[in-house]
């Protein structure tokens, strides 16, 4: 059975995150696992990349990296389902808190916006 690998680079166009964020992770664990060719080179695996989109969507939502290095340990146990799931949803709240906040703001912006474009004629 073949399974794909990717190199560094193919990576950093696939994930869009860069080789020094990928080194990082690598060393804090978010990233656990990474292959190696038999020249020491790194060589990711699909579930490698899948893991990958998986952190930049928590960090692209907020979550901070030692949240993620809860999460990325708690998926390392099958047993922590129900706490990922807890964890999960902690996060979606935080994010629906964020979403609700920038509503507000940008009604306060476009307040704003109309009270100038009144004034300006």
């Amino acid at each position: 059975m073949s399974t794909t690998t990717y190199t560094p680079g193919q990576v950093v166009e696939k994930t869009g995150f860069s080789l020094d964020t990928l080194r990082y992770y690598e060393k804090i664990g978010l990233l656990d696992g990474v292959g190696r060719t038999a020249g020491g080179r790194r060589q990711y695996r699909d579930d490698d990349v899948g893991w990958l989109e998986m952190l930049r969507c928590l960090r692209d939502t907020g979550m901070p990296i030692a949240r993620m290095l809860e999460f990325a340990e708690l998926t390392r146990d099958e047993g922590t389902i129900a706490d990922r799931i807890t964890l999960l949803e902690e996060h979606d709240r935080d994010i629906e808190e964020r979403i609700e906040t920038l509503l507000r703001q940008r009604e306060h912006i476009r307040g704003k916006i109309a009270y100038y474009r009144s004034v300006q004629r």
